[in-house]
């Protein structure tokens, strides 16, 4: 699969596929060690994944994210760790987006790099934001958008569709502002749909 790289910094690689919902994968790299974040193939992605440190394990944050998390787990021979409450020793911190039967999803908080990594409570591609909103909330959230999310100080997010926003005050207004937008992001429901999100 065709993919481009986003997302980049010294702990951090993503990768985009080059397709309509722009499904984007990350690695998190702390002390020699790689955790994978709802991952897909993609043409160079290993040999990136392999600089970055040894792996250590594929975190799938959303129920119905299973993209190629199942194969990279067999492959680097590592844990597959499928909407987990909880990471032992590893640097992250898991809060709560949706437990319902249809619906799970958790995201990840990495506190001492203060960057939160979401599958779905958060996108950048059109289908999430509503007007000029650089980060939006996915619009079957927006009435309650989870709590947990508040307040972190984030200082970059990345997403599960769509490049990460380096815009803490931007996520935490898309988080309070959730609901008031909704009328703006209906409005906006048919340019979503020429365009083809």
């Amino acid at each position: 699969m065709s993919v481009r790289f986003v997302d980049v910094a010294d702990d951090v690689l993503g990768w985009i596929e080059n397709a309509r919902m722009q499904r984007t994968s990350h690695a998190l790299a702390a002390a020699g060690r790689v955790w994978l974040v709802d991952p897909i193939e993609g043409e160079g992605v290993e040999e990136r994944i392999r600089a970055l440190g040894e792996p250590a394990g594929v975190i799938q944050l959303l129920d119905r994210h299973e993209r190629d998390c199942a194969a990279f787990a067999a492959r680097f021979g590592v844990p597959l760790h499928v909407v987990p409450w909880s990471l032992p020793d590893t640097p992250f911190e898991l809060r709560r987006v949706v437990r319902l039967r249809f619906w799970r999803e958790v995201a990840l908080w990495w506190p001492e790099r203060r960057i939160l990594v979401c599958a779905d409570v958060l996108g950048t591609v059109p289908f999430f934001r509503a007007g000029d909103e650089p980060i939006g909330v996915h619009p079957l959230l927006r009435l309650r958008p989870p709590r947990g999310l508040r307040g972190l100080d984030v200082r970059h997010a990345l997403v599960g569709h769509g490049e990460g926003v380096a815009d803490g005050a931007a996520v935490e207004r898309a988080l309070a502002t959730a609901r008031q937008r909704l009328p703006r992001w209906l409005a906006g429901v048919p340019r979503i749909v020429r365009r083809g999100y």
